[in-house]
């Protein structure tokens, strides 16, 4: 049995990914990035393996991406975390034409084909509004720990409107409306209502497509989903994967050159 490997250095988290040749995680593994990105990487993708109780030298090959995909030393190759998201979010939910990719740094919305091919992307350039980084701005601002932002967020009745594009100043806003005798828990809401119409957005630039997969870390995030699909007016995708989408992609190109090099091989031996 032979396995492939991904690997999705983020700008904070690092992710990793072992599959079987039916293209099935066996192991996964979740990091914090750091100031070391070569470290993080190694640490994930040692991580991963123990997960799936796989021997490193079972993996015939590596594919980076992601940010710090070039960081990926012990990796074959790169591929961009946009190819990966797109081929991962097929491969998981076939019938995906859309998907919302949601980070710490930065939002993407990508439109792929059947086969998981991306036909059109875009990304946000208002700063970093419509990301993770934005839910962490508030998470700071109200002392609340981010896993529980969404539970918080759902206890809202009257969202307040949050105006700011731009994470430097979302603090001030947050603080503000608190200031104005506000709950906590609408402030929450405005927020997660704000990203996801931002994100939504995005997803109308490439063109809305069902259907939805919702995939990065902030997938977690119960009150984003709920947003998300309220901004949007339909169900998205989720799984309990998505925040490892982009190493599965990664994984399935792995994959593939596998198959690949098995294929000559193959050919010859059919001639002869």
């Amino acid at each position: 049995m032979a396995y492939a490997a991904g690997v999705d250095v983020g700008s904070t988290q690092t992710k990793a990914v072992v599959i079987d040749e039916q293209g099935r995680i066996v192991g996964r593994a979740l990091t914090m990035t750091g100031a070391n990105v070569t470290r993080a990487a190694e640490e994930a993708f040692a991580i991963a393996l123990a997960d799936g109780d796989v021997r490193e030298e079972e993996v015939e090959y590596v594919v980076g991406t992601g940010y710090g995909r070039y960081k990926v030393t012990f990796g074959n190759t790169q591929v961009t975390e946009i190819s990966c998201h797109g081929r991962g979010a097929v491969h998981m939910f076939p019938n995906t034409r859309t998907v919302v990719d949601m980070g710490g740094q930065d939002t993407k919305a990508i439109r792929v084909s059947a086969r998981g091919e991306i036909v059109d992307f875009c990304m946000n350039d208002k700063c970093a509004a419509g990301t993770g980084r934005f839910l962490g701005a508030a998470s700071s601002a109200l002392e609340i720990p981010l896993d529980q932002l969404g539970h918080t967020a759902l206890r809202g009745e009257r969202p307040v409107k949050i105006s700011t594009t731009c994470t430097v100043f979302a603090e001030s806003e947050v603080l503000s409306w608190l200031g104005k005798g506000k709950k906590i828990e609408d402030i929450l809401l405005g927020v997660h209502q704000s990203i996801a119409g931002r994100s939504t957005g995005l997803a109308w630039r490439v063109g809305i497509e069902p259907e939805v997969t919702f995939t990065g870390g902030v997938a977690k995030n119960i009150a984003m989903i709920e947003s998300l699909e309220k901004a949007m007016g339909m169900k998205v995708n989720v799984s309990d994967d998505s925040h490892y989408m982009g190493a599965l992609g990664a994984a399935l190109f792995a994959l593939d050159h596998i198959f690949a090099s098995r294929t000559p091989a193959a050919t010859r031996g059919v001639t002869a």
